[in-house]
């Protein structure tokens, strides 16, 4: 996760979200002490049929989903591990049942909570609770305004809901923002995307990049040239934002480019700043604290991944084995790869004189596009010049 607001234009805030910490103070501890960051899809029901969907996900019942009492041993083992948050998600995690039960559980045991939703279930009652239990952040899905948002999530009134689910949130003091996926469509639509966002007083938008996961295989890789524009767009609207004196924390997810691409834009504006930004960036490490070792994934049958977009690689079971075990004793080959990937990437990625910042992209996206997880990430935009130092 990258911090925009604060990386680019050295705002202080928080970040309450999933993932690594790109664009935040670290408070993992040592690679040697580092505790994942858990994605915990509690079911893999959804109410929606989205497009993109990494889980793919449908409006039906699946077999074989924990149940109350194995969450909750779920929840003591993280707890036990030291685990710094979990996010909860799906599916669509308020159709499971036990939402509530599960959340305030984790609560009680002093888990940092999170939650990924559509917003199509959470209505003023439901936001109240939330806070109760004490929600850290609510990240509302959104693909586009309106029509555009419905047809993205298969169903007529898809964005009303989201939107009523924000402002049930807002109403009640509970935090909450919008996710975005930028995809070809998605970005074709980002200056409208952004007026709304300004129009609608959004405090925080999370810009997801594109990974190849469930019905997402089949969505195209976004053309690194439409990439940079709409990088450069949203740099420069939070640009704007900030010589109006409107604070807004806007942040990017899964392309730890995007550090490298901001570091670069400030070498021509500020120099003195782009520095600051490399050594931030060459001590935060990039995407060499992220999959595998500063996030994991626990799916709704309790099997336990390197990630959420990597859930057909198999790590074990928390019916079987406590995830804390599963994750400190392993030895399969990609999560001890992932943990000292630097000295396996190949090709563009390798040569790139920015690893040391940008931690080689991402992993799965390159397992994904290449069916090789070391090779370069096709979702990386730079230029040959700008990442070899050559044309």
């Amino acid at each position: 996760m990258i911090n925009l607001t604060q990386l680019y234009l050295g705002e202080t805030s928080s970040s309450d979200d999933r993932q690594d910490t790109s664009g935040d103070q670290d408070p993992f501890g040592s690679d040697a002490e580092r505790k994942p960051m858990v994605v915990w899809n509690i079911t893999r029901r959804c109410n929606l049929r989205c497009v993109h969907c990494y889980s793919d996900s449908e409006p039906r019942g699946y077999s074989g989903e924990l149940d109350f009492r194995e969450c909750k041993a779920v929840i003591d083992d993280l707890a036990r591990f030291g685990v710094p948050a979990i996010l909860l998600s799906g599916g669509e995690p308020l159709t499971h049942p036990d939402f509530f039960a599960i959340a305030r559980y984790a609560s009680e045991r002093g888990l940092r909570l999170t939650l990924s939703t559509n917003g199509t279930l959470l209505r003023r009652a439901t936001a109240y609770s939330l806070r109760a239990i004490g929600f850290s952040y609510v990240g509302i899905s959104l693909d586009g305004i309106g029509e555009t948002h419905d047809t993205f999530r298969g169903r007529q009134g898809a964005f009303e809901g989201a939107m009523t689910a924000f402002r049930n949130c807002q109403r009640v003091g509970q935090k909450a923002g919008f996710r975005l996926t930028l995809t070809s469509h998605t970005i074709d639509h980002l200056n409208e995307i952004l007026d709304f966002i300004e129009a609608e007083d959004i405090p925080r938008v999370c810009f997801d990049h594109l990974v190849f996961s469930g019905r997402g295989a089949g969505l195209q890789l976004v053309d690194p040239l439409r990439v940079r524009a709409a990088m450069d767009l949203i740099l420069n609207r939070i640009t704007s934002w900030q010589s109006q004196g409107v604070t807004r924390e806007v942040l990017t997810v899964d392309q730890p480019a995007d550090a490298v691409y901001i570091y670069l834009r400030l070498c021509q504006e500020n120099p003195q700043r782009a520095e600051e930004v490399l050594q931030f960036m060459k001590g935060n490490g990039g995407s060499a604290n992220g999959s595998g070792i500063g996030l994991g994934n626990i799916d709704s049958g309790g099997s336990v991944h390197p990630d959420q977009f990597w859930q057909a690689h198999y790590l074990g079971n928390v019916r079987e084995k406590p995830f804390s075990r599963i994750w400190t004793e392993s030895q399969d080959d990609l999560l001890l790869g992932l943990r000292h990937h630097l000295s396996r990437l190949r090709g563009r990625c390798a040569e790139c004189q920015y690893l040391s910042a940008c931690g080689g992209g991402l992993r799965v996206r390159a397992a994904q596009f290449h069916n090789d997880p070391w090779a370069p990430d096709p979702g990386c935009y730079l230029t040959s010049e700008e990442a070899l130092g050559h044309n």
